[in-house]
């Protein structure tokens, strides 16, 4: 080797000893581009029932007691363990100390107990009220000790506890969550350009955030599915949970950079029917719609063939389930019966209100397709999710709507009186508490099959199908939850490899 080789050889090696790490390679990436199907109205998920705000905020900016995991089950977050008293009505939950809100503020037991009455209070709109309001007491030990006392057994508080009305929030800034949101979690809200993206940046001030790879993650709403798949292809985003791709699989399949996931899940997509509203009060009416439905040609039509038939508000694979598709199957003559046998005259003109998600858009087609066939005339109106929430949720003004509920345990809702759908039923109300208090678990399986008979017997509505849902993303992006027993995006956990 001549000297000037030598000599350059060393000085370049001494270059690259004294240089940084992230100077020899390309540092990893610290940012990510997630998508989603809807904006959400707000960030406050105790104040609406838009899913689209816990997919923001749930872990990422709020925590909650306890976590609920991909696989369902259940773990500490904020709560570090938990004794329950034989009875099964008493939960003392030990807090994690050193915890701080975004604000700076302290989070303790006061917050803790601050945040379950608020959601009881009269001016509450939190979904899971009824769930709060079961609670007889809320009691701060001490800072860092808070003991619920339930007036009944609920043997699933504990996974309650880990959803997104659940969180745990700060009691000066939290009725300004809804704008500017401030929790315990990882992230803060960074940016929010209304109808396009938003932005949420890494808390270091966060226990954790040593170990959150990912410091901004930008959200991006694209409801249109052909925008959805162009958005990935053209690679404006790394991820798209529950993307309407399943008619493209094949094309992202042959761009051999994409990792895609099938997501089970606990949702019932259902076409939901007011109960109290004339000619739907009819049971033989109700049935007559259910009969009138090929499920297997919904699923082809809403869901690109991704969902499993279902005949009552329940799933299979959640415990106690039991096949009801039986019950009301599609039969058109059967169908034409009932409502001759109710005395309506056709042909019977009803609205059928569908929200923005292509679910309800492309299902809202082959159902009144369907119905036209028994003589229902079903008038389509697209609404947006504001409106839906406003008009169907919370003022009841509807006939039928195609809406997904994607919570895992909420047959709760059929006992609650002046929910949306208008179903009341004290034999329901009555098999409901024999579920929540069954001392056996034999016994709670046998209620929860009774009850799920009892639903479709009713044909409260016209129960369609269990989504399987699809993520689509770049190779490399580590984290995604494999199955979704609620709709979040845990940022805490994806990291690029």
């Amino acid at each position: 080797m001549k000297r000037r080789d030598f000599a350059f050889l060393a000085a370049t090696t001494g270059a690259l000893q004294t240089m940084p790490l992230a100077a020899l390679s390309q540092s990893k990436k610290d940012s990510v581009i997630l998508a989603m199907t809807l904006e959400p109205p707000g960030l406050d998920p105790t104040a609406g029932a838009a899913s689209a705000i816990a997919e923001i905020t749930h872990y990422n900016i709020f925590e909650t007691l306890t976590k609920i995991n991909s696989d369902g089950s259940v773990s500490p977050l904020l709560a570090e363990k938990w004794e329950v008293s034989p009875d099964l009505k008493t939960y003392t939950f030990k807090l994690r100390r050193n915890v701080k809100f975004h604000n700076g503020e302290p989070f303790n037991a006061k917050a803790v107990k601050y945040s379950f009455e608020r959601a009881t209070s009269t001016t509450s709109t939190n979904k899971d009220k009824r769930t709060f309001a079961g609670m007889e007491a809320v009691v701060a030990v001490d800072d860092y000790t808070v003991v619920v006392i339930n007036k009944q057994i609920d043997p699933d508080f504990l996974f309650l506890m880990g959803q997104a009305t659940a969180i745990i929030v700060e009691p000066v800034s939290a009725a300004s969550n809804a704008t500017q949101p401030i929790g315990t979690g990882p992230y803060q809200l960074g940016n929010w350009v209304k109808g396009s993206s938003l932005i949420l940046n890494r808390w270091d001030g966060h226990r954790s955030a040593a170990s959150v790879a990912i410091k901004k993650t930008t959200f991006k709403f694209i409801s249109d599915p052909a925008a959805q798949v162009a958005a990935l292809l053209s690679g404006d985003v790394d991820a798209f949970p529950r993307v309407a791709a399943a008619r493209s699989l094949d094309t992202l399949k042959s761009a051999n950079r994409f990792q895609i996931i099938q997501n089970g899940s606990r949702a019932k997509t259902i076409l939901a029917l007011n109960n109290k509203k004339k000619p739907f009060d009819d049971v033989r009416v109700r049935r007559a719609i259910s009969a009138a439905i090929d499920r297997n040609a919904v699923i082809a039509g809403a869901a690109d063939g991704l969902g499993v038939p279902i005949g009552s508000h329940y799933v299979p694979g959640a415990l106690g389930f039991v096949d009801t598709t039986s019950v009301n199957p599609f039969n058109v003559d059967k169908a034409k019966s009932l409502l001759a046998e109710a005395g309506i005259k056709t042909p019977l003109e009803v609205s059928l209100i569908l929200p923005p998600p292509p679910y309800a858009r492309q299902g809202g087609e082959v159902i009144a397709s369907q119905l036209a066939k028994i003589g229902i005339i079903a008038k389509l109106q697209n609404v947006e999710w504001a409106q839906w929430l406003s008009g169907v949720y919370n003022n009841k003004n509807y006939d039928m709507t195609i809406i997904s509920h994607v919570e895992p345990f909420d047959l709760g809702n059929f006992a609650k009186s002046g929910y949306y759908w208008g179903y009341e039923s004290s034999k329901f109300n009555e098999l409901f508490d024999k579920i929540n208090n069954a001392p056996r678990m034999s016994d709670r399986v046998k209620y929860l099959g009774d009850a799920q008979k009892m639903l479709a017997q009713d044909a409260v509505h016209a129960f369609l199908y269990q989504p399987q849902w699809l993520t689509v993303a770049r190779k490399g992006l580590t984290g995604l939850w494999k199955d979704m027993p609620i709709f979040v995006n845990d940022l805490s956990a994806l990291r690029w490899s």
